[in-house]
C-alpha cells in the first residue's frame, strides 16, 4: 500500500501510520512549522485532567499526547490502532498502558471514563458518528470530550493560501523529513475534505454531546470542539 483513499480503509490507513511512525513527531513539528506544540498544550487545558482522573486519549500514536495528562497525576490511557505507533510509544514511554483499539469499537466498559480526547485523528476514522457515539458509551455521566482536529481557516485569503501550502508544499517538505511522504499527501486531500467547524460541531450533538461548543486555533487551521455527557457539566 502506497497511500491511504479517502474513503478511509482501516487497515490501509492503520499501515500508513506504521510506516511513518519513527519519525512521526518529528516530521509533524517541521510541517506544523512549530504549531503542533501550541495546539496540544490548549488540548491539555481544555481537558482539564485532575489528579486520580481517568483520561482516554484516543489517537494517541507514539503518546506524546498523553503525557501533560499523566503529569497532572490523571490515570490516561494512550489508545491507537496504529500497532507501529505503540510499539514506538511503548519504548518512548514503558509506564503508559498503551492500548490497541478501533475508535468505531473501542476495548472498554460503558461509563470509565471522566474525559475523553482525540486529537489529529478524527478524521482518520473510517466511521465519524460511530467514533463519537463511541466515545460518548465510554465517558461517565458528566463527563467532557475535547476534539482536537485540522479545519476550515476562517479568513477566505488565508483560507486560498492555507489550500495552497497544503497541496503543493506540504508534499515536498514530507519527502524530505518523512519515512512515507505519499502519507502526507492523503493527510493534505483529508483536511481539505473535512467538514467545517459548524458542521462537526452538530455531528457531535447527534451523537449525544450536550453543551456542544468550539473556538479556532491558528485561525482555523485547527478547531477545538468541547461537549458534556448530560447535563451536569460546566
Amino acid at each position: 500500500m502506497t497511500r491511504a483513499s479517502l474513503d478511509k480503509q482501516p487497515h490501509e490507513v492503520a499501515s500508513m501510520f506504521d510506516d511513518v511512525a519513527e519519525r512521526y513527531d518529528l516530521t509533524n513539528d517541521v510541517l506544523s512549522l512549530g504549531q503542533d506544540r501550541r495546539w496540544r498544550k490548549e488540548v491539555t487545558k481544555a481537558v482539564d485532567a485532575r489528579p486520580a482522573q481517568k483520561i482516554l486519549d484516543l489517537a494517541a500514536g507514539t503518546a506524546t499526547s498523553s503525557l501533560p495528562f499523566a503529569r497532572s497525576g490523571a490515570y490516561v490511557v494512550p489508545c491507537d490502532f496504529s500497532l507501529g505507533m505503540l510499539q514506538v510509544g511503548k519504548k518512548r514511554h514503558p509506564w503508559l498502558p498503551l492500548t490497541a483499539g478501533d475508535a468505531t469499537k473501542l476495548p472498554f466498559k460503558d461509563d470509565t471514563f471522566d474525559a475523553v480526547t482525540i486529537s489529529f485523528g478524527l478524521r482518520n476514522v473510517q466511521d465519524t458518528d460511530t467514533a463519537l457515539r463511541e466515545l460518548y458509551r465510554v465517558t461517565k455521566p458528566g463527563g467532557r470530550v475535547v476534539i482536537c482536529e485540522f479545519s476550515h481557516p476562517t479568513w477566505a485569503p488565508f483560507r486560498t493560501v492555507y489550500t495552497e501550502y497544503l497541496m503543493r508544499a506540504l508534499p515536498p517538505v514530507a519527502r524530505a523529513v518523512s519515512s512515507n511522504p505519499d502519507a502526507y499527501v492523503y493527510l493534505a486531500e483529508s483536511i481539505r475534505a473535512w467538514p467545517d467547524q459548524p458542521a462537526l460541531a452538530e455531528r457531535l450533538r447527534k451523537a449525544g454531546w450536550s453543551k456542544v461548543a468550539y473556538r479556532n486555533l491558528s485561525g482555523g487551521i485547527v478547531a477545538l470542539h468541547r461537549g458534556f455527557k448530560g447535563a451536569t457539566g460546566c
